[in-house]
């Protein structure tokens, strides 16, 4: 059974890598539009925080989280903005009290998980590992929402190796979310970390190919940017459908982020 503090370790570190960011703003800038429709450096932050106390429910109090799915799917079209609203409401010392305190409890609840423990989630069961690897990719994909609205070119790292991770294994549920069935075969996807290794994910011999930068990976399947404006190459017809297609979190499809550049190369 692998050891999940690595990918605890990690949480730890995108989430302090996205406090420097955000912690010393003017309060004038917390409230700067960021490019999700209708929310502002403070509803990202305020989001973040309302779902890492909704991991920590999962992890230390099944009914309290119960009653979070309940309240979601009596208001599936309204519930996730309430939750950001309500953060973004707040005076942002203690917007940003809130989620470094909620941030903080849920590590430590992570790091105090049985070995082998699942938890409930808005889909299947998830262990700490996979808690901590969904943290993330919302962390890191939150936090580009706000460093395009601050003007900040984030040097990536390696932890993404867990945003591509998500990336890849929710191929099929983007397939099914757009009403399309999903292909049988894997698909081989190989992606260049930011340290230059060489990540892989399928069979060598798959006839449906993707390949490109780790980072132009995450930010298409986390539709943070424009295919056309990334270096991510599909080689077959179904792999080229996906790249259109791809996405890491839960819900129906949105519009995703508009081209800055045109003429993209979709093979």
């Amino acid at each position: 059974m692998a050891d999940p503090t690595p990918v605890i370790d990690d949480l730890r570190a995108e989430s302090e890598q996205l406090d420097l960011l955000v912690g010393e703003l003017g309060e004038g800038r917390w409230a700067l539009p960021t490019p999700a429709p209708r929310w502002t450096v403070a509803h990202q932050i305020a989001h973040l925080a309302w779902t890492d106390r909704a991991a920590l429910l999962a992890v230390t109090d099944h009914d309290g989280f119960r009653g979070l799915v309940e309240r979601a799917l009596a208001a599936p079209d309204s519930f996730v903005d309430a939750g950001a609203e309500e953060g973004a409401a707040l005076p942002p010392a203690e917007l940003l009290a809130r989620w470094r305190e909620g941030r903080a409890a849920l590590d430590r609840a992570l790091r105090a998980a049985p070995p082998g423990a699942r938890f409930p989630w808005y889909g299947p069961p998830m262990s700490a590992a996979s808690l901590a690897t969904a943290r993330i990719m919302e962390t890191w994909a939150h936090g580009q929402d706000i460093a395009d609205a601050l003007g900040v070119v984030r040097e990536p790292t390696d932890r993404l190796r867990h945003v591509a991770w998500i990336g890849v294994r929710t191929r099929d549920f983007a397939f099914g979310t757009h009403g399309l069935a999903a292909p049988a075969e894997e698909f081989r996807v190989e992606l260049t970390a930011p340290s230059g290794e060489l990540w892989v994910h399928g069979p060598e011999g798959a006839a449906q190919r993707v390949s490109g930068p780790a980072l132009d990976f995450c930010l298409l399947v986390t539709r943070r940017a424009h295919r056309d404006d990334l270096d991510v190459r599909a080689d077959g017809r179904d792999a080229d459908t996906w790249l259109d297609i791809a996405q890491t979190f839960a819900g129906p499809p949105g519009a995703g982020r508009p081209a800055r550049t045109r003429g993209g190369d979709h093979q």
